[in-house]
């Protein structure tokens, strides 16, 4: 579970993407994920990161956190096109259905919890 810091819930169904080969597949070739579902990368260091869309059927949000597990930079990409760049270093990225950062009116400078599983 993904929690902000006011225990309010992001996502309930919680997925690691520890490996290098895991975060290289990320949610490509998924049809869609289910509702409250998050993705989570766990860099190895904190590093500059871009994404892409390709291969990925349905628009989804993207969550960039730094070490501390704070929300650096928010963005949502459409499906095989989209690009992004987290422009700082981060430790963590959440890829979650498209709102769910709107619906829980997540910030640049929020902190949120969850257990990282790597």
């Amino acid at each position: 579970m993904i929690l902000k810091s006011n225990g309010e819930y992001v996502a309930t169904h919680v997925e690691f993407a520890c490996s290098t080969f895991k975060q290289a597949l990320g949610l490509m070739f998924r049809k869609d994920i289910p509702e409250n579902y998050a993705l989570v990368f766990v860099m190895k260091k904190c590093r500059k990161v871009s994404l892409h869309m390709l291969f990925v059927n349905f628009a989804i949000g993207v969550i960039f956190l730094d070490e501390d597990k704070r929300v650096v930079k928010l963005s949502e990409l459409r499906p095989w096109t989209g690009v992004c760049s987290s422009d700082t270093k981060v430790k963590y990225i959440i890829e979650t259905n498209k709102g769910i950062e709107k619906a829980a009116n997540l910030n640049v400078g929020d902190v949120l919890s969850f257990e990282n599983k790597c």
